[in-house]
């Protein structure tokens, strides 16, 4: 096969396969109301369905990413996507049955979606892209994620709709949903490359345990988690522009949620345009990152001084361009893995360490903007634009100290972060 064939061919799979696989631990986000009824349970235990879920994966990040540079990234990934599907059938057929077994099943999901699968992807997509290239490549494989997941989750809502009780639907959307990543799997197994020389890693140079010692005390692999932290932060929050939009500037719920769907889907076609700009435009992902992150500290201070007189509709589009930039942001995020200069041998790790920090938002940050909300009304607002403008500020001061850090690698005598090159 041509080599620039196998190379698209190859994100491809990886598209389908990240598109898919975390579809089964969300499904609230698309089935919430179908869940709740067909499993009779409370919505307090379909909130602890997630957190059993995402206390395993901040668990399993870092071992989990030892575990990818240690072993074929192609069997980590099938063993992912074949356990995920597994898992996903055993839950169509059981989660009428009891609420236990289907929290083993979210905790086990943890497993088979975190520990090995994130890093491993993350580090095959690096793997795959050529010098120059790691943004668009990654930024392509984002762009093909959202498309997987809208697909699989459409595809699914569909099935649901052609039963008649809400445990008929929830079975036909499970069951669309593990087909899905069986058929990931299928591709990943005829398309990535054969085990062994895809890892590009000799045998004596995969990571020790001496290695993350290395890593944890390294400030780029720091900077390089909060480079994460402040991109995802960017990503998942404009979410909050949905109530912003229905509650303080008075558009329809109707109008407010398409203005969502552009942003949450439509707007993952720029990743490979955050991809271009790195690669092509910036010739580095760390003045892109510098440039996107002063963008949005200074579009979300913008939000906060738009007049009074302004229309609706033209503060609803002011409000997507945060949701642009932070998607052709977010899409190239885990691309600055190269310039920051990590090693290939300890890619997995390193990521598996950039994800706990980098993801924490999901911990507390729901949480956070939820409390001013609840107490201070559309004030609140104020207050969570303020808190991302400063993050976005912070992502800038971080990328820039990243850029500084390549710089003097550059200019090192053949020296990397685990010793002599």
């Amino acid at each position: 096969m041509d080599n620039k064939l196998r190379k698209y061919l190859t994100v491809l799979a990886l598209s389908i396969s990240g598109g898919s696989i975390y579809l089964i631990p969300y499904i609230k986000y698309v089935f919430y109301d179908y869940q709740i009824e067909a499993m009779g349970i409370t919505n307090q235990q379909s909130g602890l369905l997630l957190s059993v879920y995402a206390a395993g994966t901040m668990l399993l990040y870092i071992p989990g990413g030892m575990i990818a540079d240690r072993f074929s990234a192609k069997k980590c990934i099938l063993f992912s996507l074949i356990s995920t599907t597994v898992l996903t059938f055993i839950y169509a057929f059981t989660f009428s049955m009891s609420y236990n077994v289907s929290l083993l099943i979210w905790f086990l999901l943890s497993i088979t979606t975190a520990f090995v699968f994130w890093s491993s992807l993350m580090k095959t997509i690096r793997m795959t892209a050529g010098d120059g290239e790691q943004g668009i490549i990654f930024g392509l494989y984002y762009a093909g994620n959202g498309i997987a997941g809208a697909i699989g989750n459409s595809t699914a809502l569909w099935a649901s709709g052609l039963a008649t009780t809400a445990k008929g639907s929830l079975f036909n959307a499970v069951s669309v949903i593990g087909l899905t990543t069986a058929v990931a799997a299928v591709l990943v197994m005829f398309i990535l490359k054969n085990d062994g020389a895809e890892d590009g890693v000799p045998e004596d140079e995969k990571i020790k345990f001496s290695d993350v010692k290395v890593l944890i005390k390294s400030p780029v692999v720091w900077l390089f988690s909060l480079v994460i932290f402040c991109g995802y932060t960017m990503y998942s929050s404009t979410t909050y522009f949905t109530p912003y939009l229905t509650n303080v500037i008075g558009v329809s719920p109707e109008d407010s949620g398409i203005f969502s769907i552009i942003r949450t889907y439509l707007f993952m076609l720029l990743a490979p345009v955050g991809g271009y700009l790195a690669d092509k435009v910036f010739k580095s992902t760390s003045k892109w990152f510098m440039t996107a992150f002063t963008i949005l500290g200074l579009m979300f201070i913008g939000v906060m001084n738009i007049p009074s007189t302004a229309s609706p509709f033209f503060i609803s589009l002011f409000t997507l361009l945060p949701g642009a930039v932070g998607l052709a942001l977010y899409g190239v995020l885990f691309s600055i893995v190269d310039e920051a200069k990590i090693p290939l041998a300890v890619t997995g790790t390193a990521v598996g360490i950039a994800s706990i920090t980098g993801y924490t938002p999901d911990l507390f940050m729901s949480a956070m903007f939820g409390t001013w909300l609840d107490n201070y009304g559309n004030t609140g607002y104020t207050y969570i634009f303020i808190y991302l403008a400063v993050v976005a500020f912070i992502g800038t001061c971080a990328a820039y100290a990243i850029l500084r850090h390549c710089r003097k690698e550059n200019t090192a005598s053949g020296k990397t972060m685990l010793g002599a090159a």
